[in-house]
């Protein structure tokens, strides 16, 4: 670590203390005031992001009897009145608004938080939240970084707080039948699980100076984040894209099928080791995370394989279409179906769903958090499955493809990663990719200490597991929870 960074940490430290310790201070009377809800009493909610999630967050609860939303809250207000004005033509009274969100923390009546916002506000929104009394749904990823999950999972015990991931097809009662069948042994011997995300995003553009929207604050938009000058075309969505606040299409919608590929070998941790590869790809933007990429995830007896393509691509499977693939020696899981070895439809698994939300709110009643379909706990390990994905990715080198394939190729897990590689360069040439003269980015494989969800033996590794905090927005540290 170089002087700049020695300084940079001990800065980031000392703010980090320095904030958790007003943050505690500011919420610890409200936290430990908190009460069980009585039965039968409606509860107060707020909308904390008013994006496309936030949308589909005020759809959902404007279907619950049992449930008002009191605030949306936005840095830009145009899209929290877009929010607002929804919910009144859901036939739900209109929220009071807030640019920000700690306006709405200090509001007593609020018992539960919805926190739709971008990623590198998901686990200061949630802490904050929970400091402040309130029970949390966050949306995934939970967090931008490895360190932020396993600090809201801390918050969440520490307060005795109901804290929901926003990874719904765990409410799935069909999917949650075919979990249960493969838990039972009756899949066979299954060691593998493919997480697949094809979905053609196309070029960000740029570089061109991106205008804030006009009633946008962007000090409280970038929060944690730099205040960066951007580059990009559009202000909204694309910060998906870029590092400081996003975490490219694995952590934004590959998540998802990661979840169900844990929650269906039953495992838990970060498993022994990681390797990613892939690139931005097909044209050149902006953009800061790759378009295509595989990660691998070694847990030993079992791998689980991540596969993102954000170009034009056949579909994964001929005929089964499906974001996860679980293969026995008994048969196929794909979705909530059953699949013999050559790919024939044997059965659909059947089971009564919940939604997503209603299951939180009633954990929140029941104050159990084992009453969620999602706990944070399970939130937090599929979210740092992504980003120690990331990590791979970011510390690796641009290799011409053969090279890259050669290297990989003495990569020992379970997984056949010759023939996913294979596959990864016909879909590369299939979406107009000159192999020839494109390099791939190869990631560092590394191994882990799943005890402390650390690397073994790599400090670059482990600085990437964390982030640096712009004050005040700082995430308190465990010992201010």
């Amino acid at each position: 670590m170089n002087d700049i960074s020695r300084r940079r940490f001990f800065e980031s430290t000392v703010m980090a203390a320095a904030s958790a310790t007003a943050a505690a201070r500011l919420f610890s009377r409200e936290a430990h005031a908190a009460e069980p809800v009585r039965p039968g009493e409606r509860l107060t909610a707020a909308i904390i992001g008013c994006g496309i999630r936030g949308k589909a967050h005020a759809r959902e609860l404007a279907k619950l009897a049992d449930c008002d939303v009191a605030w949306v809250c936005d840095p830009d207000l145009d899209r929290a009145d877009e929010v607002g004005a929804l919910l009144v033509e859901l036939k739900r009274p209109m929220p009071r608004k807030a640019q920000d969100l700690r306006r709405v923390l200090e509001d007593k009546s609020v018992d539960v938080v919805f926190i739709a916002t971008p990623n590198h506000w998901h686990a200061l929104a949630a802490v904050w939240a929970m400091q402040a009394g309130k029970d949390v749904y966050v949306e995934k990823p939970v967090s931008h970084n490895v360190e932020e999950g396993r600090r809201i999972v801390q918050a969440a015990r520490k307060l005795g707080k109901i804290c929901q991931t926003g990874t719904q097809n765990r409410s799935r009662g069909g999917l949650a039948e075919a979990v249960r069948y493969m838990h039972e042994g009756k899949l066979g011997e299954l060691k593998l699980a493919r997480s697949i995300m094809y979905s053609g995003r196309g070029s960000i553009g740029g570089p061109v100076e991106c205008v804030t929207p006009p009633r946008c604050d962007y000090n409280l938009w970038a929060g944690p984040a730099p205040m960066a000058k951007l580059t990009r075309n559009k202000f909204h969505y694309d910060w998906h894209w870029m590092w400081e606040t996003g975490n490219g299409d694995i952590g934004n919608s590959n998540v998802h099928s990661l979840d169900v590929c844990r929650w269906g070998l039953g495992l838990t941790g970060l498993g022994k080791s990681v390797i990613s590869y892939g690139g931005r790809l097909g044209y050149t933007d902006v953009g800061d995370t790759p378009n295509s990429q595989v990660a691998i995830f070694d847990f030993g007896d079992k791998t689980i394989v991540s596969e993102t393509r954000g170009l034009k691509t056949e579909p994964f499977h001929p005929t089964i279409k499906s974001m996860w693939f679980f293969y026995g020696s008994e048969g196929i899981i794909a979705d909530s179906h059953l699949f013999d070895p050559a790919g024939n439809l044997v059965k659909a698994f059947e089971g009564k769903s919940e939604s997503h939300f209603a299951n939180f709110l009633r954990a929140v009643r029941s104050r159990k958090h084992a009453d969620l379909a999602a706990d944070i706990l399970e939130g937090h390990q599929s979210s740092a499955l992504c980003h120690i994905a990331n990590i791979s990715y970011r510390l690796g080198r641009a290799l011409p493809v053969s090279e890259a394939q050669a290297e990989l190729s003495r990569v020992r897990v379970h997984e056949n990663v010759a023939e996913t590689f294979e596959r990864t360069r016909h879909y590369l040439e299939g979406a107009g990719v000159d192999l020839e003269k494109t390099q791939v980015t190869m990631g560092a494989f590394l191994q882990l200490d799943a005890a402390v969800e650390k690397f073994s033996g790599n400090p670059a590794a482990d600085r990437l597991l964390a982030r640096e905090y712009r004050a005040p927005f700082v995430l308190p540290v465990e010992s201010a929870i």
